[in-house]
């Protein structure tokens, strides 16, 4: 459990990576334009301050509780793909007035977290020339250990998303989203229900929602509490 002595917010900035070498940078924008605008109508009762481009390349929300955080990743992810992106969570206070329409001039530690986590993950990717996470999470110095669990978890999800074929990732990305059993996926795909056992053994789904669903417990926790 996540203890905190303040009413947290959490932020989210997303980064997309290596934007400036696109081909179709204009497109990818506006793509990603209206992906935030679904999110900001879906998620609507966690959203403190609503998803908006902020540098062309990056965009930032606020979130006033922390159980959607893993499905608002995997949506923009989802409807973002292939273009891969990089997203920094930072947990913490708000020291500015809140603009509940647009995150453009909101400040304070909970930014400045998330601010960090994606200036860590692209140094990371700087040295290795690979990534260890596409997401990483920044707590109060009070929660350390908590972060650095789900940081590791986080990069191990990575690992196992990392190995999907354009198959496994159709059937797993499917099961995520519907959240029931394997013959209504293979109905929605039209392929027979073995295959998609055959995709999910493969794709280490259940290792890999197993860690999704502990890192969405865990985030469940922060929740502010004039909500």
């Amino acid at each position: 459990m996540l203890f905190f002595n303040f009413n947290p917010y959490i932020a989210i900035i997303g980064d997309i990576k290596a934007s400036k070498k696109s081909t179709d940078r204009k497109e990818i924008q506006i793509r990603l334009n209206d992906v935030l605008r679904e999110i900001n109508l879906k998620y609507k009762k966690d959203i403190a301050s609503n998803f908006t481009i902020t540098l062309g390349d990056e965009f930032q929300g606020l979130l006033n509780q922390g159980t959607n955080v893993m499905n608002i990743i995997f949506d923009i992810e989802k409807k973002m793909f292939p273009t891969k992106l990089r997203f920094g969570i930072g947990v913490g206070e708000i020291t500015t007035d809140i603009n509940p329409e647009i995150s453009i001039g909101s400040d304070g530690p909970a930014y400045y977290k998330a601010r960090e986590s994606v200036i860590f993950l692209k140094e990371v990717e700087r040295r290795r020339k690979t990534a260890i996470s596409s997401i990483r999470i920044e707590l109060d110095s009070e929660n350390r250990m908590a972060s650095e669990l789900m940081n590791t978890i986080l990069s191990l999800t990575e690992v196992i998303k990392n190995s999907w074929t354009d198959r496994q990732r159709e059937v797993i990305w499917d099961m995520m989203e519907y959240q029931d059993g394997q013959v209504n996926v293979a109905n929605r795909l039209k392929v027979s229900q073995p295959a998609i056992q055959r995709c999910l053994t493969g794709g280490k789904y259940y290792a890999y929602k197993e860690a999704v669903d502990t890192i969405t417990r865990t985030l469940s926790g922060i929740r502010r509490e004039d909500v």
